[in-house]
């Protein structure tokens, strides 16, 4: 009657998501209409379909009666390329494949037919504002995000325009959705405030992790559940991701969010991929250190370069102390960067600073 998906395991063992009740996983109409699920929608899944979006975006197609073709590996080019001959409609993203179809030679890019596209849905990752901005000069006012998780299914979204009005949000609740933030003492905080999300799609059916009930417990709070983000509501509702709690990195007793570094040192025009973490420090307890791909048609700078570059746009003690240069870094199928490993190199493996 319904998929049971297992969450991606990033930072820490899988679990397997299991509903009390069948569930479509997109249970609303204003979400359908939002991201283009309609009759015979045509599109194509970029993504693992053991993963939560390609397999419910991929399923929702077919029962829509639409065209769904399946790309075994996402490829920039030949995405373009399928795009126009299939005359897709709606696709399915997320951010990293944004900047791989960026990074393609301009004349690649114009050399495509993409104007059967109404809808450009993207998710399961933070999206670098500049690269969020360029995609939407390209292609037009079509780009929608969303943001939930394989628990809670889409609770937020927001189009074009309201992520240009509120630049970095999110989006706003669904209908049918909450959100909430909290600390860590369980008090709900106000707008502007940053703790913990919690959040719940109350038109979906329950669920448990399979054959763990005390870890679904744990992450619970009056209704409403975790998935682990830290987060903050404006006055006008609207979501903006800060970090997962566990890649927060605390150094001198001051929280520092990964994300807004790692989306800065993007805008740098030879980093091909980023991802920072906390490393040991003596005297801090916390560093921040930087794993850096670089992109091989572009000279390459050094770590000194790099931390000069992030020093002129961030305050300094968001400066990577530690900057290691990588050839790939390691990455799931659908395209999330397998911090722990990285990190568990300096807690766990003995790579000091």
């Amino acid at each position: 009657p319904a998929a049971m998906i297992y969450t991606s395991g990033t930072t820490g063992k899988p679990k397997g998501v299991k509903r009390s009740a069948a569930a479509t996983g997109i249970p609303n109409r204003a979400f359908n209409d939002l991201v283009g699920l309609r009759p015979g929608v045509r599109t194509v899944v970029t993504g693992p379909m053991y993963h939560t979006a390609p397999n419910t975006f991929g399923l929702a197609a077919a029962l829509r009666k639409g065209l769904v073709v399946l790309q075994p590996r996402f490829d920039p080019a030949e995405f373009l390329e399928l795009v126009e001959r299939y005359a897709l409609d709606m696709v399915h993203m997320v951010p990293t494949m944004f900047v791989r179809l960026l990074r393609l030679p301009p004349d690649v890019r114009a050399g495509h037919d993409l104007s059967s596209l109404r809808h450009v849905v993207h998710a399961a990752a933070p999206c670098p504002p500049d690269v969020k901005r360029a995609m939407i000069d390209w292609l037009g006012p079509i780009v929608t995000e969303y943001y939930g998780g394989t628990e809670s299914g889409a609770v937020v979204a927001c189009d074009s325009a309201e992520w240009l009005a509120h630049p970095g949000t999110v989006g706003k609740a669904l209908p049918t959705c909450e959100v909430r933030i909290y600390d860590d003492d369980g008090r709900e905080l106000g707008p502007g405030q940053v703790g913990e999300v919690f959040m719940r799609n109350h038109a979906m059916a329950d669920f448990t992790y399979h054959g763990r009930d005390a870890d679904r417990a744990a992450i619970e709070r009056d209704g409403l559940i975790s998935c682990g983000d830290i987060g903050e509501l404006d006055t006008d509702g609207f979501l903006y991701l800060r970090d997962r709690k566990r890649d927060m990195i605390i150094s001198g007793g001051v929280n520092i969010y990964p994300i807004e570094i790692e989306a800065c040192l993007h805008g740098h025009p030879a980093v091909h991929d980023c991802a920072v973490f906390g490393i040991p420090d003596p005297e801090y307890g916390e560093a921040i250190a930087a794993a850096i791909q670089l992109d091989p048609d572009v000279e390459a700078p050094t770590a000194d370069e790099l931390r000069a570059f992030v020093r002129a746009r961030l305050a300094g003690y968001k400066v990577p102390k530690v900057v290691d240069f990588h050839e790939s870094l390691p990455r799931e199928d659908s395209g999330k960067i397998f911090k722990r490993r990285l990190r568990d190199a300096y807690w766990t493996g003995g790579r000091s600073i």
